[in-house]
């Protein structure tokens, strides 16, 4: 090869490899909550303490949720700073022969493999390893003290993950189904079409996909056979009033079904007892009963009684404190419909809630001015808390910005939800310096940094309340019932009658399952973009004049450009996309590109360091016109898709925007090597930590890789032995179905 293609092979190499590795400058900060805490009384910060626990607890099966190996390098990792935090375990890392750079990698894995509750990243899917050479971590391994106190458990320990945890083989490198990814919500000897199979079996009894795994196993009489796996603390023994309806043999479609319990039930026990801890603590007897139910939930495994206990959630209207806890986002299951664990506690910003508690009394008058017939909204809008929350725990494999649920469509179509904006973190998450700011102009970076807050507040406020909060489905329930006027309503689209929804108990995860979770993203962020252009929104907000022009202009012009970045959650391989709503922020770019009429304009360049650079423009003078129209079109089809569980119309839909090619007006794929190479690393996040002492007091941590790691080592400090015994058990159950041997440990 010449020099110039043996240059371009190396950049291209060195841009791809470096997915896979967490930089050493990434930005990692503390959340505040300490003026939140501090206000809380004695009764509230025992509830909140409890609470916590059971949401720390909780989170540790997104490790089983994973990887195979994520439980194995979790444990590997609380050995090595239970014993030596990271100032004391680096004069070891020197012993090792590890560089300072090289040690600051390891510790920015560590951190990010807490973070991230796992070794593939939660925004995006993809896998990272450590950003340094496998005998050198073995060698650090076998200096530290962990290893001098127990050498063949810390050997035993290395030697069943440390494969895994470097490899980066091409299925290994992201979460997917079949040959795809990796997943253990199915094993690995799963297909889609066992998913598909599996979600039959599901519907046909009524059970929920959300608590479960799925699991196939050797055929039984020449039969398939499956183990539906829910999460409960109990492992056998029927529920009352569930009887033969749960568990036990079925047989389907010539398959075998086993629904058996007891996934995670060291782990489903521990949250269940810390729930009943908090019950003393509650405040009013809706705190009382939904802690109840949720308890009820997870020892046995009743999807009915987290529903139950998310009824009572709803009716506890504006909490001092406020949480919720379960099996609750299916973004990660390949499929999507089984649940990611997460479990959050936070303290209520009083004075950005009032903005929001506007915004909700607003909403009546809002809803008409959605660009779809009034037959396709809800036939009422249940007013729902909105508030404001300082995070004070936040367990699971990442942190959002906001929140809509419950996600149980038949409660949140008839009985209402609730929408949460995360302001602690929106305070740092979303912070952005001028010289990393990509593929913007000149011109608008100053104005992009100082308005992208307030515009992403307004965005994330109509996200959640009027994008997740909107729209009817069509329902024939099994008594042959209509929720809607079958002979009248018509199809805005083509004028003619409804001739598809939802029967029975298909729910929407379950019926447009693998694109569910993305093309909702995608509906709420249409309403956010389309709303955001009305004046009443903007000044409910405070936004008023020139400066509600500039925020509409950035939250558009945010966008676009996330839709660029976007590109970098999508594998080529696979032609599949990693994160729902960089995916949904995509398909936004593509409608709004198509637009025309100079409204977005994105064109390659060349940037001053010599690399691929791109730009991205908006013509505000169009937004309100071409923009809102495009918008409008779009908007008005997914909700009509979405309405009559028009499956086929939405998948050939929404595909179609998410392709990403090198033919057409963009090269797509030429622009993802762009994007690649001059991505930002996300930020993470470190939480403080509870603990009683005759009072709750408030431990925090400085925001760094060694206080992430601190944080985590301290947080299961009065039982860490034990937990990390059974989560080792838990992981060599699971070790079979994930198609490997997992060596006693």
């Amino acid at each position: 090869r010449s020099a110039p293609e043996q240059g371009k092979n190396l950049l291209l190499f060195t841009m791809v490899d470096s997915q896979y590795f967490l930089p050493n400058d990434i930005g990692i900060s503390a959340l505040d909550c300490t003026e939140a805490f501090r206000l809380l009384s004695p009764r509230e910060k025992l509830y909140a303490h409890y609470l916590s626990r059971s949401a720390w607890y909780g989170g540790l099966a997104v490790l089983l949720q994973t990887s195979p190996e994520s439980a194995s390098i979790f444990v590997l990792l609380q050995r090595l700073f239970r014993k030596q935090p990271a100032a004391q375990l680096e004069s070891m890392a020197t012993a090792a022969g590890l560089s300072p750079e090289e040690y600051q990698a390891f510790l920015v894995y560590a951190a990010g493999l807490y973070a991230n509750m796992g070794n593939y990243k939660s925004f995006g899917d993809t896998k990272f390893i450590p950003n340094l050479p496998k005998e050198k971590l073995k060698a650090l391994v076998w200096q530290s003290q962990a290893f001098q106190d127990s050498p063949s458990e810390m050997e035993a320990l290395w030697d069943s993950c440390s494969t895994l945890l470097f490899s980066l083989e091409d299925q290994q490198k992201q979460l997917g189904l079949g040959d795809k990814g990796v997943t253990t919500y199915f094993s690995g000897n799963c297909c889609l079409e066992d998913a598909e199979l599996a979600q039959k079996f599901l519907d046909s009894k009524n059970l929920s996909a959300y608590n479960t795994r799925l699991f196939k196993n050797k055929s039984e009489e020449g039969k398939a056979s499956y183990e539906v796996r829910l999460a409960s603390a109990v492992q056998k023994g029927e529920m009352d009033g569930e009887g033969e309806s749960r568990c036990g043999r079925y047989d389907f479609e010539d398959c075998v079904f086993m629904v058996s319990r007891g996934d995670y039930a060291y782990l489903m026990k521990k949250v269940s007892e810390n729930l009943e801890k908090a019950k003393n603590h509650a405040a009013n007897e809706n705190q009382k009963r939904m802690l109840e139910e949720y308890a009820q939930s997870f020892t046995f495994g009743s999807i009915e009684a987290h529903k139950e206990g998310s009824r009572f959630w709803i009716k506890d209207k504006g909490p001092i404190v406020e949480s919720y806890i379960g099996f609750i986002e299916s973004y990660r299951d390949p499929f999507g419909s089984r649940g990611e664990f997460e479990g959050f506690v936070a303290v209520v910003n009083k004075a950005m809630s009032e903005r929001f508690a506007k915004l909700v009394s607003s909403a009546e008058v809002l809803l008409p001015e959605l660009p779809w017939p009034k037959d396709f909204e809800k036939d009422r809008f249940l007013l729902p808390d909105f508030t404001s929350l300082d995070v004070l725990t936040f367990a699971g494999s990442g942190i959002p910005a906001g929140i809509n649920i419950p996600n149980y469509d038949d409660i949140r179509q008839s009985e209402g939800f609730k929408n949460v904006s995360l302001g602690n973190v929106l305070a740092v998450a979303y912070a952005t310096q001028k010289d990393k700011l990509t593929f913007l102009d000149e011109e608008d970076k100053d104005m992009y940094i100082k308005w992208k807050g307030p515009s992403f507040e307004v965005q994330v406020g109509l996200h959640e309340l009027l994008g997740h909060g909107s729209g009817k489905l069509f329902v024939q329930d099994e008594k042959g019932n209509f929720n809607f006027e079958q002979d009248n309503v018509r199809n805005p689209e083509t004028g003619e009658q409804i001739t598809t929804w939802y029967k029975g108990n298909e729910t929407w995860d379950s019926k447009f399952s693998t694109i569910s979770c993305s093309y909702e993203e995608c509906r709420a962020e249409c309403v956010g973009l389309y709303l955001c252009l009305n004046k009443h929104v903007l000044s409910i907000f405070g936004h008023e004049d020139e400066d509600a022009k500039e925020v509409v202009y950035i939250n558009w012009l945010n966008m676009v450009r996330a839709g660029l970045l976007g590109l970098e959650f999508f594998t080529p391989e696979s032609k599949s996309w990693r994160q729902a709503h960089m995916q949904a922020r995509f398909v936004i770019l593509r409608v709004l590109l198509e637009a025309g009429e100079g409204l977005v304009n994105l064109k390659e360049s060349t940037g001053k360091d010599g690399r691929p650079d791109a730009l991205i423009t908006l013509d505000r003078s169009k937004v309100h016109t071409v923009g809102k129209a495009a918008i409008e079109r779009f908007l008005c089809k997914l909700q009509v898709i979405k309405s009559t569980a028009d499956v086929e119309g939405g998948r050939a839909l929404y595909e179609g925007y998410s392709a990403v090619s090198d033919t057409g007006s963009h090269n797509f794929l030429r622009l993802r090597e762009t994007v690649l190479l001059r991505k930002e690393a996300r930020k993470m996040f470190v939480q403080a930590n509870t603990r009683v002492k005759g009072h709750v007091e408030l431990v925090e941590y400085e925001g760094s890789a060694a206080g992430l790691i601190r944080s985590f080592t301290e947080r299961f400090a009065d039982d860490a032995e034990e937990v990390e015994a059974h989560l080792l058990e838990l992981n060599k159950r699971d070790a079979p179905c994930c198609g490997r041997s997992l060596k006693s440990v």
